[in-house]
């Protein structure tokens, strides 16, 4: 058996436990030894960091080759037409190769927190939301797939990866779980 901790990961913190920058890291939230992240989620999102003190379950979780799927709420700049989703939904290019969403779809704004700052809106712009999943994690992947096709994220959300999910779990809140592993 292994643990793992469901963390929402506030807007402009890192995914680590250090920095010498001065900017906002795990150790703020964090008092668990042995406890380290399972991937990465950037400076600028927000949501469902998961980590673990068991390092064949922190492999299974984060390594590529797992194929592990990553749920996101992307607010854009603009309005999702069909066309957009399918493209992304039919795969982009991006500078490092293709990259497709597994399923996407333009939905209501979801239940969210304000956010600290707020995101920048422009006043003849409208802003809509997007729920894509993936199965990579190449570096800024979802935000230069929205780019793509015309649609510049402005905040990005976690919300699920694999079976584990965001909740209820306000910006700096965590949970801990208990995972039995497999054989």
């Amino acid at each position: 058996m292994a643990r793992i901790i469901l963390f929402n990961k506030p807007f402009q913190v890192l995914s680590q436990f250090t920095d010498d920058q001065g900017r906002g890291t795990l150790a703020d939230y964090l008092k668990r030894p042995g406890f380290y992240p399972a991937g990465r989620l950037d400076y600028d999102s927000e949501g469902l960091l998961l980590l673990t003190d068991e390092g064949a379950l922190k492999h299974r979780i984060s390594h590529p080759k797992h194929k592990l799927r990553k749920r996101y709420w992307v607010q854009v700049e603009g309005a999702p037409d069909p066309g957009a989703i399918k493209k992304l939904l039919n795969g982009v290019a991006l500078k490092d190769g293709p990259a497709r969403a597994l399923s996407a779809e333009h939905i209501p704004e979801p239940k969210v927190w304000h956010r600290h700052p707020p995101i920048r809106e422009r006043q003849n712009q409208a802003t809509h939301w997007i729920s894509m999943e993936i199965d990579e994690g190449r570096n800024r992947q979802v935000r230069r797939m929205t780019a793509a096709v015309g649609l510049p994220t402005l905040r990005l959300i976690r919300a699920a990866i694999g079976p584990w999910e965001l909740d209820l779990l306000k910006p700096g809140q965590w949970r801990e779980d208990i995972v039995n592993l497999p054989k």
